[in-house]
């Protein structure tokens, strides 16, 4: 087995089981490093046992190149992939419709990997576009990207779309809904990207009177396509109890303005919760299955979603994520 994918698909396991962040750049470091190295002194490292005089290649990681090498699929990706557990028991037909996400984060801001390998996972799970959409400005502990890193960021996508052609990143935004309900990036830049999902980072325990009218003005911003985890609910470790609302208000404004739900499918989030999923649901509007994906390992966090989109009826006609790219586009546009 060629040891650079090896090393990769380990890192992709590590993300998808939520293992910590350093764990997994280790490995995708080491397969950079072994990527750059000639074959023969591949060979010769592995047959000396010198790996780990490579800087960044520990023990485990030097066993797995070698097992790699010697006698194909590296134990340690074995033990992963037999111990990985099916992700959901639902949303199988929902799952297979998806053509993209919406919602997706890069090493720009507080993602782990660059665009292009955010990319290049997506087009391994057959998806025909992402939409890139680091943070706004505002929140500094996600370096949150400047109206002129956004502009070189999107510079940056249109290089790489000629690359990956046909595959298709689209330019988008995680913009803050600031305390009034303002957007924090300016009109002029968020009217360029393609997708914008607008959603509450900062203080999350604000009246539900105030939360009600601050998130009704984000929504009716003609700009935002997206509300993103819109209870901001953490349901692993601590945990984070959900935004306070007037959930009728804000989902009839959804679907009046042609605001998509986000169901967002990190793990830790399930947001929103399904009682609000059958709110918006009753109330006509439609949704995006998003993975919030911060590693490569994490785009593959959608069944999450549908498994929770089907049991709250959901179908796939009403999900703006089973469009095709130019089906999106002009889908935003008619907005």
């Amino acid at each position: 087995m060629d040891p650079v994918a090896a090393l990769k698909q380990i890192a992709l396991f590590l993300e998808r089981a939520g293992e910590p962040t350093f764990k997994v750049r280790a490995f995708r470091k080491a397969a950079a490093i072994v990527g750059e190295l000639p074959p023969d002194e591949l060979a010769e490292r592995v047959r000396a046992g010198t790996l780990t005089a490579l800087p960044g290649i520990g023990k485990s990681i030097a066993a797995a190149i070698t097992e790699a090498v010697a006698q194909g699929e590296p134990g340690y990706l074995t033990k992963l992939t037999d111990s990985a557990a099916k992700p959901v028991a639902g949303g199988a037909a929902l799952r297979s419709a998806l053509r993209g996400d919406c919602h997706t984060h890069s090493d720009w801001s507080d993602g782990g990997s660059p665009i292009r390998e955010m990319a290049e996972a997506a087009i391994a799970l057959g998806h025909e576009w992402m939409a890139l959409t680091d943070h706004s400005p505002r929140l500094r502990v996600a370096n949150g990207l400047s109206a002129e890193r956004l502009r070189r960021q999107l510079e940056v996508v249109a290089e790489l779309n000629v690359e990956l052609a046909p595959f298709l990143i689209l330019t988008g935004i995680e913009v803050d809904i600031l305390l009034d309900g303002a957007l924090d990036q300016t009109e002029e830049l968020l009217s360029q990207v393609d997708v914008v999902v607008a959603s509450v980072h900062s203080q999350l325990r604000m009246p539900k009177k105030e939360m009600t009218e601050r998130m009704l003005t984000a929504v009716a911003n003609p700009q935002v396509d997206v509300l993103g985890h819109c209870t901001g609910r953490l349901v692993m470790g601590k945990g984070r109890p959900e935004s306070t609302f007037d959930a009728d208000a804000v989902f009839s404004a959804c679907a009046e303005y042609g605001v998509a739900v986000e169901i967002n499918s990190r793990p830790e989030r399930l947001d929103p919760p399904r009682r609000l999923l059958r709110v918006a649901a009753d109330l006509g509007c439609e949704f995006a299955i998003d993975s919030d994906a911060h590693a490569p390992g994490q785009l593959d966090w959608l069944p999450y979603g549908c498994e929770r989109a089907e049991e709250c009826g959901i179908s796939a006609e009403r999900v703006i994520n089973t469009k095709t790219a130019a089906d999106l586009l002009s889908h935003i546009a008619g907005r």
